[in-house]
């Protein structure tokens, strides 16, 4: 049938868009699917947690986890680092020339302390140190994406410091700088966090602060200049 003269012909529909390869991913979704990934492989730990519990999870469908993540190990190292930057966010190493050195430390500890007793990290602790996963590349993978990404920041803070004069320690010297970022959190999670792995008690919060602390206190005795004694205001360079 020919259109009346008095009328335009109908415009044909326009073709649907559809995300091609160069289309950026749905934040959304992929936001959704790293929680959803937090909450199955804290529950069911890597082997138990399939694509397909994760997908059913997150509400999208197994096609698009694997195209915003390729396979389950990619997607467990994400969210190992979305734990990771949540809890103990880049903002925290970031140059503070106005923040004395203990009130940084301490910002540091507690943020460190509740991400690492948090079920999540807890429960991936236990999991990774089961015979199964003890030493596998999985076991890299978690080390890569979280406790190596936590450690370089905390060196570069750390240099920092020792450039302001305030710290004492070889800011030439790589290994000393990661021993000192070793010792740091090693005496964070002491018996406290130990205790709570082993499923023996929690300590209470009063404790976890007067734990945190006296080991911050007990870091910068080691590493502080002056005696061990931090000026109240520093400067951090950036």
């Amino acid at each position: 049938m020919r259109p009346s003269r008095d009328r335009p012909a109908a415009k044909p529909p326009a073709p649907s868009r559809t995300a091609g390869p160069g289309r950026p991913k749905d934040l959304g979704k992929r936001a959704a699917i790293l929680e959803a990934a937090k909450q199955m492989f804290t529950r069911l730990g890597f082997d138990g947690a399939s694509m397909d519990q994760i997908a059913a999870e997150a509400g999208v469908s197994k096609l698009t986890v694997y195209s915003h993540f390729g396979d389950k190990e990619t997607l467990f190292g994400a969210a190992v680092k979305s734990h990771c930057e949540t809890q103990l966010p880049p903002a925290l190493f970031e140059p503070s020339p106005a923040t004395p050195l203990r009130e940084r430390l301490l910002a540091i500890a507690r943020a460190f302390y509740a991400m690492i007793s948090s079920p999540e990290a807890v429960a991936g602790h236990r999991m990774l140190c089961t015979p199964q996963l003890a030493g596998s590349a999985l076991s890299q993978l978690f080390w890569e994406a979280g406790p190596q990404r936590v450690h370089g920041s905390f060196v570069a803070l750390l240099q920092r410091r020792v450039a302001s004069g305030e710290l004492a320690i070889d800011a030439g010297d790589a290994d000393a700088l990661h021993r000192a970022a070793a010792q740091f959190f090693a005496l964070l999670k002491g018996e406290p966090h130990a205790m709570l792995v082993f499923g023996c008690c929690e300590a209470t919060p009063a404790q976890i602060e007067a734990h945190l602390g006296a080991a911050v206190d007990l870091f910068m005795r080691g590493y502080a200049s002056a005696g061990g004694h931090a000026p109240t205001k520093v400067i951090e360079r950036p």
